[in-house]
């Protein structure tokens, strides 16, 4: 009998053998990993056969739901999509909402698991727990929004699709995997896709699962969304995660022309009030969601509107050293297009601009350089002239560079670092070091330290290691139990509170206590499998740049990394985890 809110069972497909079983997940696993990305490790781990090429026939590739997906609690649509990332040789756990996760766990599954790979480009559709294949030659070459309507055509309605666009058939190795024109974006899992010619994965179902008290989880989610519209998301359904942008460059951690300074002068024209007295602006929602916070931009003679983000923003603008709001706004749409991280984009452009600037790249192309970076993203997503070596990210590129481009390569386990400036986020920069996936703010949360002042954000400090450990601890939660990180301010306690509702919909006991040890459990696995992947102690580190440059200016002008210090509280980390100062396990 399966666990309440879970089917208690995963489906394996072998695309090779065209052959698919059911495993049974065992009541202890579901306690111990929870969902998303927590189980997701528990079964990635038990999946991969030793150290596999992310790209060839053995290595996994999972989606995975929580138990809180199809419940009425808000935000709970979300899905993983987790494997061994191309682009780092290490775990990645890729996040995203949509009502591809509500019709994936109907189908009757808890996860899906697929290796090998398929003779001609396939979509596999999972229609009510029944497995088929169908050749998608039709659909191979378009975006992923075309795939979904030519597929959908021959299926029929009622299907949600998961798809990949011309990068993941390229094997760019920061591809995302797309859905509902939204993206499952960091780590190149839409590359994994492309290796096993897997175009789409379809899914349809009415299997829902049983919560363990309906008529009080129904309660609690009706005041749950209620309280998601109060003053802690207003900054969002107001103008989106874009207002982030003035801030961060009034207080010197916006990263700027690939992390050489730390503002930009053009920040306010980019900013969303600006943008929104020149550019058309709506807003939508996730699946599921109550907050709102998406706010679509509409171009000048354009019919199709952008997501317009903070991180699409910065990476895209500052740190490119673009200012022009249309330019950013073509550059995020043909990113979507071809199925394309904007982060690792833009971060990639940025240090190819660098490097031309420098010397070390025979390249036409500059800072501020609009044509360029949209010719660039053309070029990455087909793979082809300089695009070949972009597509590979900024670690692979600056081995072929040379010249000294690594020490200003800006990533960290080969994931390019996000829009927060680690030399004045500095519990942030723990947070990059010793993360599993790499340099990510959303798995480790430690910038919400650096920003309450509860530490010295331009220096390392001892007291920064169990406060980034805390924070580390619940977005681990979160993200097993796949909620909106915007919730976090909504709860007074949100570890209680994720119990409470993980109780609500399975009947269990479990309390905050336990949900800190789950959460342990889960990020000792991600280092396990990472081991397994030949990870090593070299890579809990930053790019020499942050240890050798100040900030020139801003308000965290002088800001530099201590990098013995940092190595010092890598290792604090590490030991108050368990495992040895060196970060190996015990």
């Amino acid at each position: 009998m399966s666990v309440l809110g879970y089917h208690g069972q995963y489906l394996r497909i072998d695309l090779s053998s065209r052959k698919s079983e059911v495993v049974a997940l065992a009541p202890g696993s579901m306690r111990h990993h929870i969902g998303g990305s927590g189980l997701g490790t528990h079964i990635l781990l038990n999946e991969t056969p030793g150290q596999v090429d992310p790209l060839g026939e053995e290595a996994p590739l999972i989606f995975v739901f929580s138990p809180l997906v199809g419940s009425p609690l808000t935000t709970s649509a979300k899905f993983a999509v987790m494997a061994k990332s191309p682009l780092t040789l290490r775990i990645n756990d890729s996040l995203s909402s949509s009502a591809f996760a509500i019709a994936g766990k109907n189908t009757g599954y808890d996860a899906i698991v697929i290796v090998g790979i398929a003779e001609e480009p396939t979509c596999l559709v999972i229609d009510d727990g029944d497995v088929q294949f169908y050749e998608a030659n039709d659909a191979w070459g378009t975006s992923s929004t075309q795939a979904a309507e030519i597929l959908e055509s021959k299926l029929g309605s009622g299907f949600q699709f998961a798809s990949i666009g011309p990068a993941g058939e390229k094997l760019v190795r920061y591809a995302t995997v797309s859905h509902d024109t939204r993206h499952a974006g960091r780590g190149g899992l839409g590359a994994v896709m492309g290796s096993k010619r897997l175009k789409a994965v379809a899914v349809r179902g009415n299997r829902r699962v049983q919560f363990a008290q309906p008529d009080k989880l129904l309660a609690y989610s009706k005041q749950l969304s209620q309280e998601s519209l109060g003053p802690a998301t207003v900054k969002y359904r107001e103008l989106g995660t874009v207002s982030n942008l003035l801030t961060f460059n009034r207080l010197g951690t916006l990263p700027t022309r690939n992390f050489q300074q730390g503002s930009f002068e053009a920040a306010e024209v980019l900013a969303p009030e600006s943008l929104a007295t020149t550019v058309e602006r709506t807003r939508a929602s996730c699946a599921a969601c109550t907050i709102g916070c998406e706010h679509i931009f509409r171009m000048p003679n354009q019919s199709q509107g952008v997501r317009l983000e903070y991180e699409n923003l910065f990476a895209l603008g500052p740190l490119c050293g673009i200012s022009d709001p249309n330019a950013i706004l073509a550059a995020s749409a043909r990113c979507d297009e071809l199925g394309i991280d904007t982060i690792s984009a833009g971060a990639t452009i940025a240090f190819a601009m660098e490097c031309a600037e420098r010397g070390l790249l025979d390249a036409d192309i500059e800072f501020g350089d609009a044509d360029g970076l949209l010719a660039l993203i053309d070029q990455i997503g087909q793979s082809d002239g300089l695009g070949q070596l972009l597509a590979q990210g900024t670690r692979a590129m600056s081995k072929t560079i040379g010249g000294g481009s690594e020490d200003f390569a800006p990533h960290v386990k080969g994931l390019e670092i996000p829009g927060y400036e680690p030399r004045a986020l500095q519990t942030m920069a723990l947070g990059f070091a010793v993360g599993a996936r790499g340099a990510d703010h959303n798995r480790s949360g430690a910038y919400q330290v650096d920003f309450s002042e509860s530490v010295d954000r331009m220096n390392l400090e001892d007291d920064s290691v169990p406060l980034a450990i805390d924070t580390e601890n619940e977005s681990t939660i979160m993200d097993s139990l796949i909620l909106c990180k915007f919730l976090r301010g909504v709860f007074s306690d949100r570890m209680a509170s994720m119990a409470e509702m993980l109780n609500l919909v399975t009947g269990w006991d479990v309390d905050s206590n336990e949900l800190a040890v789950t959460a342990d459990r889960i990020v000792t696995a991600k280092k396990r499998y990472n081991i397994e992947q030949g990870w090593t102690p070299a890579e809990d580190a930053l790019p020499k740049r942050f240890y050798q440059e100040e900030l020139p200016e801003g308000a965290s002008s002088g800001a530099i990394l201590d990098e013995q210090q940092l190595q010092r509280l890598v290792r604090l980390y590490n030991t108050s985890r368990g495992w040895s100062e060196d970060g190996w396990l015990l």
